[in-house]
């Protein structure tokens, strides 16, 4: 890792910038295969798979006999995980339900805001080389919460045409609708434009590459809304000598083996914490199973040094880090003063793989910085607000010559031409 000592301010950018591809690099790619599948439907979709995935066959959707066979496959210890975490998942999202809000803003005027949900939706869910089926909940648990009608899946195939049978598993036990067997940029155009096999959806959510990320943004051209731009995973530690070498190291790995294109970084005040992190990630990478994609990931991330927690802070809060980790003497003096981050964990026994899995909150998080302005996936996500209102006769005696005023105002006589009739009828029938 790059070892960096009391980086000035005018460097951070430079210093935490992320390695990923520009948006010019990618979006050619993107246009032209959208356009192909707006054109073509389930002929460009096959084309592509077969291009990008290396296989092609006939059916796209999941049959309910391939669900069976996924569940028959699973062992039992696997799928009593996957349930521990569906119901933590489900107690913290369901936890977040809100009531209609009501006020009366003046005599007679009463305004309320009620939640619908998104009625179709589409899920992405990351196939490759680790089927992401904890991100299955993370998706369809809150959409299911949320009522959606309609709940796409949409996943990679592996070199055989098959989908992971947790991915599956996961998918049949959270409620998912339709479950479609196409990855990549193909698989968002489809669900933006519709197909025979694939359903025109709302608002797609999930993670993925850099190709999907853009493909997601690009949807967004189309009246198609999405969750956030999410991309390659991301985690920044802030450890000082009370935290434990080796955790901090795990951690930093378990962000490093998503792929490549990931970035880790750890921020302390203690050189002697730095160090023994580093010595600890040679250690426990040598004996990963993906050492080789964690060790590309290692060579794009930072250890960078600051002499206190003020400093510190503020260069977290310019990068903006998908997961946040604290472990430190003054935990409080982070969490109070972090104001860019998709989720945080704190202590030394708060690993960021349990939000990954099993603690209840979300892993769908903003990346690339978009913590600045993005929340992670949330039962609102999946959900729009909607504002009533209701006018007596009273109410519009007590605001209308206001609204009168104002639309005259802005030259919008129409407007104004809509409170001044029913004002009239109002003195009129009070002469009556």
């Amino acid at each position: 890792m790059n070892k960096i000592y009391n980086p000035t301010p005018d460097t951070w950018n430079s210093i935490l910038e992320r390695p990923t591809k520009t948006v010019n690099d990618i979006e050619q790619t993107v246009k032209e295969i959208f356009a192909a599948v707006q054109k073509d439907g389930d002929a460009a979709v096959a084309k592509y798979t077969t291009q990008f995935d290396g296989v092609s066959f006939e059916n796209i959707e999941i049959t309910a006999a391939q669900i069976d066979a996924a569940v028959a496959s699973l062992p039992n210890d696997l799928k009593e995980a996957i349930a521990l975490a569906k119901a933590n998942v489900e107690k913290f999202h369901q936890a977040q339900k809100t009531n209609r809000v009501s006020v009366e803003t003046a005599p007679g005027v009463q305004c309320w805001q009620e939640k619908r949900p998104i009625q179709k939706v589409g899920l992405y869910i990351p196939g490759g080389t680790a089927p992401l089926f904890s991100t299955v909940l993370m998706l369809a648990v809150p959409a299911k919460i949320a009522g959606c009608s309609e709940i796409v899946l949409c996943s990679p195939p592996d070199k055989n045409g098959n989908i992971n049978p947790a991915i599956l598993y996961a998918a049949n036990l959270c409620g998912v609708t339709k479950i479609i067997k196409v990855g990549g940029i193909q698989a968002i155009a489809g669900m933006t434009f519709g197909t025979q096999a694939i359903p025109k959806v709302y608002k797609i959510f999930g993670p993925g590459n850099q190709y999907v990320t853009v493909a997601k943004q690009l949807a967004t051209q189309f009246g198609v809304a999405i969750d956030m731009p999410a991309g390659p995973s991301e985690l920044l530690v802030v450890a000082d000598d009370t935290a434990f070498p080796a955790f901090v190291a795990s951690d930093l790995l378990s962000q490093a083996e998503h792929g490549t294109d990931s970035q880790v970084i750890l921020v302390s005040t203690s050189k002697t914490m730095m160090n023994a992190v580093e010595n600890e990630i040679q250690l426990q990478l040598d004996v990963l199973p993906r050492k080789a994609i964690a060790e590309k990931a290692i060579a794009n991330s930072k250890l960078i040094f600051v002499e206190n927690d003020a400093v510190a802070l503020d260069l977290i809060n310019e990068y903006g880090p998908e997961h946040f980790i604290v472990c430190t003497a003054d935990n409080d003096f982070y969490v109070d003063g972090i104001q860019n981050a998709g989720s945080v964990f704190i202590g030394n026994y708060t690993p960021e793989s349990a939000g990954d899995y099993a603690s209840g909150t979300n892993h769908t998080l903003p990346t690339n910085g978009y913590a600045k302005n993005y929340s992670g996936v949330n039962l609102d996500s999946f959900m729009k607000s909607m504002t009533f209102q209701k006018i007596s006769s009273t109410g519009i005696q007590n605001i209308g010559k206001a609204i009168e005023i104002m639309a005259e105002a802005e030259g919008l006589q129409a407007h104004k031409n809509a409170v001044t009739l029913r004002l009239a009828q109002i003195k009129k029938d009070n002469r009556k």
